[in-house]
C-alpha cells in the first residue's frame, strides 16, 4: 500500500504546474469604443510575474490556448490574451486578415503594461498562426514594449497579400523587426508556410537581429494543438514549451529562478 501511495504522489508531484492554473476572464475597452474579452493567467504567489502576451490563431481562443495559457502561467508567467475576434463578432477560420483587429490585440497589450502585479519594462509575446503577423507588426510599431517574440508555425507575411508576394517575399515588417524572435515548426507543415519562415529567419539573420529557427522533424501544423498528435509530435511540444521558457526568461532579463531582475 505505501509504495503505490508513494507512486501515486509521485505522478501528481509531475503534472505540470500550469495544471494548478485558473484563467480569470476580463475586458478592456478598444479604442473604437467595444468591449475586448481578456483571459488571464497569473502565477501563484507574489508577484510582480513576467508579462506576456498571448496571441491566439484564427481558429479563435478555445480551449487548447486555455491550457497553454496555464502552462505559461505555470512557468512563472502572466499571461493576457486578449480574443481578437469576438469584439468584432468574427466567426472562426477568417479568410482574410481584419486590420481593425489589430488595436484589441494592442489594447490587450496595454492592459497587460497596466497592470500592477508585473514586472515594469517590455513583455514577451508568445503567438500561433496569424498570431505572430500580428505580434510583427506590433513590435515594429511600439519596439520599446516587446523584448521577444515566440511564433508557433506563424504568418511572416500580410494573409492579404497577393500571390506572388506569398510566394516571394515577407511582410515589410519583418525587414524593420529589431526585435529578438524564436521560431518553432514542424517539417510537415504546409510548405508555404516553411519558407515563409526560412525567408523570414534569414531575413532577421542578416540584419543582425537575435533569431533562431527550431524545425521539429515528422511535426505537422498545429503539432502542440492536434487531438491525433504523434508520439513525435508530443516530444516536439515539450521541446518547444521549454524552448520557449528560455528564449523569453533570456530576453525578458529574469534570473535563474525565472523572477524579474532588480
Amino acid at each position: 500500500m505505501s509504495r503505490s501511495v508513494a507512486a501515486l504522489l509521485a505522478l501528481l508531484a509531475a503534472l505540470p504546474a500550469a495544471l494548478a492554473q485558473t484563467i480569470e476572464r476580463t475586458a478592456v475597452r478598444a479604442p473604437a469604443g467595444h468591449e475586448v474579452p481578456l483571459h488571464v493567467a497569473r502565477p501563484s504567489g507574489p508577484g510582480p510575474h513576467p508579462p506576456v502576451l498571448y496571441i491566439h490563431a484564427k481558429r479563435g481562443l478555445e480551449e487548447e490556448d486555455r491550457r497553454h495559457l496555464r502552462e505559461l502561467a505555470g512557468q512563472g508567467f502572466l499571461v493576457v490574451a486578449p480574443d481578437w475576434q469576438a469584439g468584432h463578432m468574427i466567426e472562426r477560420w477568417p479568410d482574410r486578415h481584419h486590420p481593425e483587429t489589430e488595436a484589441d490585440v494592442e489594447a490587450g497589450l496595454d492592459a497587460l503594461r497596466q497592470r500592477g502585479d508585473v514586472c515594469k519594462g517590455p513583455v514577451g509575446i508568445v503567438a500561433l498562426s496569424r498570431g505572430p503577423y500580428y505580434a510583427i507588426r506590433l513590435a515594429t510599431k511600439r519596439p520599446a514594449d516587446i523584448a521577444a517574440i515566440v511564433s508557433y508555425y506563424g504568418h511572416f507575411q500580410n494573409p492579404n497579400a497577393p500571390e506572388p508576394q506569398q510566394l516571394f517575399s515577407v511582410a515589410p515588417e519583418v525587414l524593420a523587426l529589431r526585435t529578438p524572435t524564436l521560431m518553432l515548426i514542424g517539417d510537415a507543415d504546409y510548405e508555404l508556410r516553411r519558407m515563409v519562415n526560412g525567408r523570414a529567419f534569414y531575413a532577421l539573420w542578416e540584419r543582425g537581429v537575435p533569431v533562431e529557427l527550431q524545425m521539429y522533424p515528422m511535426a505537422r501544423r498545429a503539432f502542440d494543438f492536434r487531438a491525433d498528435a504523434s508520439p513525435e509530435e508530443k516530444v516536439a511540444t515539450r521541446h518547444a514549451r521549454e524552448r520557449a521558457r528560455a528564449w523569453l526568461q533570456r530576453h525578458l532579463k529574469l534570473d535563474e529562478r525565472g523572477r524579474c531582475a532588480g
